[in-house]
């Protein structure tokens, strides 16, 4: 599938993993890989097979970092009342602030882990690559979490604006934290400014996969009590904000949801051309992550779409296809 050779693993390197004794191997960094890529494989079928394509290191970073959100976003969402989901961004705020503390040893870090967080859970902290990633994505991952429990007081997504900060902190950090992973792996020779444009065009398209992703969830939204939808824009349509909580489905919410999904795209053109300016190890994975995932919003935007467990899905061959499209694409 790839078309450059250095892009496969060496064959040194694979001798060398056949020739490492079993003793050697961090089986605490193998549990937690393990893990990272079952949480990726049940929870998002387009990046499980974006994943794929990635070089080795990059790709076990990346899938730390996502299990870490994954396993962080999961214990907010699915606490019994605000008083826990509070609780938990409390303890992974201390968490993070442990991990990036000059102060504390690795063993203060793994006590509060193993005192604070459940099992299951445990290897997604203890895997995350901090190491390789600023501080601030992750604390404004945790802003927009805060920002998800707000909506039992009532809506919280009154214009755009209000929509575009929302994901820059739920989606836009993330991508920024794969870009600096991405520099890390594949040091670049690009200036500071630079680099920095890239991060900024990251943000950018991580809002434009929310847009897809908030697009694609209204009916499942409503259920849980959230419309992610501008309420100026519920109020031009003619709604009210219990009413998008009682009927999703009605009329008015497709030409909302085309609203979006137009935002979606103009974002996402933007910010698209800084993908190739990637070191070339990264650009075609990028790319396939990120058309993987825009491919849903293609979808819905055609209403050819099928439904299940209330989100729209792109079929399997479908997204394969993309994917060598986009790995072959000159």
């Amino acid at each position: 599938m790839f078309k450059d050779p250095s892009l496969l693993p060496s064959p040194i390197l694979l001798m060398r993993a056949l020739l490492t004794p079993c003793s050697r191997y961090d089986d605490a960094r193998i549990k937690g890989l393990d893990e990272a890529v079952n949480r990726l494989r049940r929870k998002s079928r387009s990046f499980y097979l974006a994943s794929a394509t990635f070089p080795g290191p990059l790709r076990a970073d990346l899938l730390l970092l996502y299990s870490f959100c994954r396993v962080a976003d999961d214990l907010v969402d699915n606490a019994s009342n605000a008083d826990e989901a509070r609780a938990w961004i409390a303890k992974m705020r201390k968490f993070l602030s442990n991990v990036y503390s000059d102060k504390l040893p690795q063993s203060a870090v793994h006590t509060q882990i193993r005192n604070d967080f459940p099992p299951s859970t445990q290897s997604a902290l203890l895997q995350l690559p901090a190491t390789k990633l600023s501080p601030q994505p992750l604390e404004d991952l945790l802003h927009g979490f805060e920002m998800d429990l707000a909506f039992q007081q009532g809506p919280i997504i009154k214009t755009a604006e209000d929509l575009r900060v929302y994901s820059e902190r739920v989606a836009g950090t993330v991508a920024q934290m794969c870009i600096q992973l991405i520099f890390y792996w594949y040091p670049s020779a690009l200036a500071a400014e630079e680099r920095h444009a890239i991060v900024a065009a990251g943000n950018s398209m991580g809002v434009a996969l929310q847009y897809v992703n908030i697009a694609r969830d209204i009916d499942v939204d409503a259920q849980i009590g959230r419309v992610y939808l501008p309420l100026n824009w519920l109020s031009e349509a003619g709604l009210s904000y219990d009413e998008v909580l009682k009927k999703p489905n009605q009329a008015q919410i497709q030409t909302l949801r085309k609203h979006l999904l137009n935002d979606a795209f103009f974002v996402y053109d933007k910010a698209k051309d800084s993908i190739e300016r990637l070191p070339i190890e990264a650009r075609g994975p990028i790319r396939v992550a990120v058309e993987s995932y825009m491919e849903i919003g293609r979808v819905l935007r055609n209403e050819q779409y099928r439904v299940k467990a209330g989100r729209a899905t792109v079929p399997k061959s479908r997204r394969i296809m993309v994917a060598w499209r986009t790995l072959n694409r000159k």
